[in-house]
């Protein structure tokens, strides 16, 4: 009886036990669960014959839910069928009109709407991979991305006929068959396709046509935002399209889910997360042409959304919304996505509600990725066992200076403490690929790393900075690039940009350094927005920054902007600042320099330059 009273007491104090000295042990547990049952998955769907695409997946949730809700856009809603039988029409357009074959890769020009997702399927059916390009460029880069992916087509939505015409003399010069999603065009060498599939069957295709794709032929060209110069084609071929399918059900999506997707399908974001991942889970998406911060939570009360997507600086638009009675009144349950910074994570909760925050970290080319499963704010994951296994990773010391990772006499690069910064690495295997860029040899071979830490091994360089805590989750730092050294010691762009936007009056921070003729390194410069109706207050915003940050990493420049710029995925530009740098000749902005002895920012104007480049004034 009393050993049945002491089991009895150690059942019942388990639980007590294993929360005070394993915090995370339940959701670890759990995590490491669905880990292994989507990873069974995938590779029972890996022996599947005849081979088993994320088409295939779509056409099962076709016919098992013929009348669910696939895509609502704009008041008109298309259910899985009406999708497959739409895409089955410029299936059969195209193969009668522009003699694709399998594996020709074709230029999809498109902004959000239906036809892109009708599109991409159609091509998906006829066995040809697509490059997505980027509605909002022109001229130059336009031609650059169409040219990555050596296609020979071009599908083009109607609002986007005179982007084309830019390029029209070029595109002809190649041999480009050029389709415009309109009724009406004008212009020789456009020819116009919505009349060709209005008159198509929408009988499906047969699946010998793609019998020739293997999970190693590309499916997808995603490309690269750009921020650091012209975009590039990153290959994503039909396995890592498979593995997809998981993100959202990895995520705690479930059947039945309303999924708001408002980022550009064109990016890793909308078309992988968004719309493959509501393809596992038999999701309705709520398609909309462009993110609105003012539309936002009208759109997700209309449409009963249960998850939601965030990029970037989404969050923080949301939280900068005028405040109302209704915040709250909402049926979201999840938010999905990457680059929120903690005191905006903060503030979302407190403002929307209790959202489970699913942050993670990825990249389109990467070939590993984490996801923060438990909700700690701030983290954008957590070690595991298994996941470090299947998907071998390290962070490493990088020399932030010489833009290189530190290697021991013996050439191997030396691995960071925990708590300290490293270089995230992950080693490319058969399980954790890595394709590299279309048409671009140089770009893809500078992202391998090799004798990392082992001589002889081959691991992809991420190119970010993550720490990892003593209580094993990991963080975000910066990007390599945008860290700098100054005085010897390295500065975060991001932290120093959140110590900025800790100031009631200030919007938004782009943090960056700055090269100065004479000096070692590059000196901390902030481009900032102002908050409606404030004005920047030199004195104040010294005492705030000498009060948060050492010496070295206060920002010695301050460039005030109406609004700071990003790119059409939400992330901050900051090449074209680092150019222009603090020179009052070049920039218009009202510029400002951190003096010492007046403890303020002062205004900035040639003579200052010159003293500084002259050497008379010491930074």
């Amino acid at each position: 009886m009393y050993l049945v009273a002491i089991l009895f007491t150690s059942l019942a104090l388990t639980p007590l036990v294993l929360k005070t000295l394993f915090p995370y042990f339940w959701k670890d547990a759990f995590y490491l669960s669905d880990f292994v049952c989507i990873l069974v998955k995938f590779v029972l769907r890996k022996r599947r014959k005849p081979l088993f695409m994320a088409l295939d997946r779509f056409l099962e949730q076709s016919v098992a839910f013929p009348d669910r809700p696939f895509i609502v856009f704009e008041n008109k809603t298309y259910s899985y069928l009406d999708t497959d039988k739409r895409s089955n029409k410029i299936a059969n357009a195209l193969q009668k009109h522009s003699g694709l074959r399998v594996g020709d890769p074709v230029a999809l020009f498109m902004g959000n709407e239906p036809a892109f997702i009708f599109t991409w399927l159609a091509l998906a059916k006829l066995g040809c991979p697509v490059a997505f390009l980027n509605y909002n460029i022109r001229s130059r880069s336009l031609l650059h991305c169409f040219n990555c992916c050596s296609a020979k087509v071009l599908i083009a939505a109607a609002e986007l006929q005179e982007a084309v015409k830019e390029v029209l003399p070029s595109l002809k010069d190649q041999g480009v068959c050029i389709y415009l999603m309109a009724e009406h065009c004008d212009t020789p060498g456009i020819e116009v396709f919505s009349d060709q599939v209005e008159n198509a069957p929408d009988t499906p295709l047969p699946r010998s046509l793609r019998s020739g794709v293997t999970f190693r032929s590309p499916a997808v060209y995603i490309y690269t935002s750009g921020t650091t110069g012209l975009p590039k084609a990153a290959v994503v071929n039909q396995n890592r399209l498979l593995t997809a399918l998981a993100i959202l059900d990895s995520m705690g999506a479930r059947p039945g889910d309303v999924v708001y997707v408002n980022l550009p399908l064109y990016h890793t974001a909308g078309f992988l997360i968004g719309l493959i991942g509501s393809i596992e889970t038999g999701s309705t998406i709520i398609l909309r042409r462009k993110f609105s911060a003012s539309q936002f939570w009208d759109d997700c009360r209309k449409y009963n959304v249960t998850v939601i997507q965030y990029i970037g600086e989404i969050m923080r638009y949301l939280c900068n919304t005028p405040k109302r009675e209704n915040d709250r009144h909402h049926q979201v349950r999840l938010a999905i996505g990457n680059g929120v910074r903690a005191e905006i994570w903060r503030e979302f909760l407190n403002r929307f509600g209790n959202i489970q925050v699913r942050e993670f970290y990825a990249s389109t080319e990467g070939n590993v990725g984490f996801i923060n499963y438990t909700g700690k704010i701030g983290a954008i994951g957590r070690v595991n066992y298994l996941h470090r296994k299947l998907f071998p990773y390290a962070l490493i010391k990088y020399d932030t200076e010489r833009e290189e990772p530190i290697r021991d006499p013996s050439g191997l690069c030396v691995e960071a403490s925990k708590g300290e910064t490293g270089l995230l690495v992950s080693k490319i295997t058969d399980m954790a690929p890595f394709l590299g860029y279309a048409k671009d040899r140089q770009q893809t071979e500078k992202k391998k790393l090799r004798d990392v830490l082992r001589k002889g091994d081959l691991y992809f360089n991420s190119g970010d900075l993550l720490k990892i805590d003593h209580d094993n989750f990991i963080y975000f730092q910066d990007r390599v690039g945008d860290t700098f050294r100054w005085k010897g010691e390295n500065v975060a762009t991001t932290e120093v940009a959140d110590v900025l936007t800790l100031m009631d009056s200030v919007q938004e921070a782009n943090v960056y350094g700055v090269q100065i003729p004479g000096h070692e390194g590059r000196v901390g410069m902030a481009a900032i927005a102002m908050k409606k109706g404030e004005a920047f207050d030199g004195s104040r915003t010294f005492s705030h920054v000498a009060s948060y940050l050492p010496a070295y990493a206060r920002p010695r420049f301050i460039r005030i902007q109406s609004q700071v710029e990003v790119t059409a995925t939400f992330k901050q530009m900051k090449v074209k600042l680092v150019e222009e740098g603090f020179d009052p000749a070049h920039v218009t902005d009202p510029l400002y320099i951190l003096q010492e002895k007046e403890q303020s920012y002062t205004q900035m104007n040639g003579q200052v330059y010159s003293s500084i480049l002259s050497g008379y004034t010491k930074l």
